[in-house]
């Protein structure tokens, strides 16, 4: 049997980080493109490549989920924001959403119930998000894109 996949949250701050590109690289995914990123991972121990990957936009509203994906590296040392030397891996995104133009997946619908147990905006990027969560999660998930559609 398979060893579970692990899922990991990533978090965007677009006061700290500009991603000018992202309007771009949601619609060249849309169109069947691929679009890999590299991203800081707190998490660099237990991340391994095939693992699940979800990204909340932090910072200022909307907060949430705007995009998901696998794992495609092992971590490695590159430069964060700040010119440090940090732990990344890369994400090769399944969806990715531009929070500037198009609805995201919220705060106030991730806090309901259960879910409320995970912080979905950490100030680390690249957390655990909890295994009691990650079924729940991938359900509203894919409830939410496809309503979209």
């Amino acid at each position: 049997m398979n060893e579970p996949k692990n899922t990991f949250l990533f978090s965007w701050n677009p006061i700290k980080f500009n991603w000018p590109e992202i309007g771009e690289q949601s619609e060249l995914l849309r169109s069947g493109g691929k679009v890999e990123d590299s991203w800081t991972c707190a998490s660099h121990k237990k991340v391994k490549p095939g693992d699940r990957a979800f990204l909340s936009l932090v910072g200022l509203e909307p907060r949430g989920i705007f995009a998901s994906g696998y794992i495609s590296s092992e971590p490695f040392i590159g430069k964060n924001r700040k010119g440090n030397n940090a732990y990344r891996v890369l994400i090769d995104f399944d969806v990715l959403l531009d929070p500037a133009h198009e609805q995201i997946l919220t705060l106030d619908i991730l806090n309901i119930g259960r879910m409320e147990k995970q912080l979905w905006t950490p100030q680390a990027s690249g957390i655990a998000i909890k295994s009691e969560l990650l079924e729940e999660l991938e359900a509203l998930w894919q409830d939410f894109i496809s309503s979209r559609k």
